[in-house]
């Protein structure tokens, strides 16, 4: 027999609310571990293209620091949301924690750049923000008290956000499974997470000479 409580149910269990407040005590876009991956969909994060999606259950379970929700991710890169709090950043409140500048030319030849224009020249300093949306400032602030990941991170750097940014879709292939584990057809491209690159007024003329930073950074 299954009930409700807090607004939630999990499978015969009855779940009740963290204390812990989304936006306030555990940033937006934190997953929870109540919010399972549940396969690929077409998403209107994405325009309707096939993404991994994930159960919308904030603040039930106890919240993953370390991992992003994938659909609430993409929806802070594509609406400018704040990722701490979850609502829109203006034009000169908009900060970044772990952004990088990088040539557009190093990104590229890090593999880091599918889809990025040909119309942006190498030399161009981007800030390649990962998976991470710019914040409000006094989001910044409040997430680093408060998200232990941050807190440990060596690579915090708080820079204002450029006013002109790309967005870049992470893929991976997906294919449909039979319950024998078999495939089931061929596989297609499936969005996970949107990584967003500023765009700087500055150059490198020097940028070939510039040692790549590490495949795993910024931190997404």
């Amino acid at each position: 027999m299954s009930g409700m409580r807090g607004g939630a149910v999990t499978g015969a269990w009855l779940m009740e609310k963290s204390r812990l407040e989304v936006g306030v005590d555990v940033p937006w876009v934190t997953s929870w571990t109540e919010e399972p991956v549940i396969g690929v969909r077409p998403c209107p994060t994405v325009g309707g293209r096939p993404a991994l999606v994930q159960k919308d259950a904030a603040g039930f379970g106890r919240p993953q620091y370390s991992q992003n929700h994938l659909v609430r991710q993409r929806q802070t890169v594509r609406g400018m949301l704040c990722p701490m709090c979850g609502r829109p950043t203006d034009a000169g409140d908009r900060w970044t924690q772990v952004a990088r500048r990088t040539p557009a030319g190093l990104l590229r030849r890090t593999g880091k750049a599918a889809g990025l224009s040909r119309e942006i020249e190498d030399r161009r300093v981007l800030l390649d923000a990962g998976s991470i949306a710019p914040l409000h400032k006094a989001c910044v602030e409040r997430s680093l008290q408060h998200c232990p990941h941050l807190r440990t991170d060596p690579n915090v750097n708080v820079m204002p956000f450029p006013a002109r940014w790309t967005i870049l879709p992470l893929l991976i292939e997906a294919a449909p499974m039979l319950e024998t584990g078999a495939m089931a057809g061929a596989a297609v491209l499936v969005v996970t997470f949107l990584q967003l690159v500023g765009i700087t007024d500055s150059t490198d003329r020097d940028w070939r000479f510039r040692k790549a930073p590490p495949r795993d950074q910024p931190a997404g």
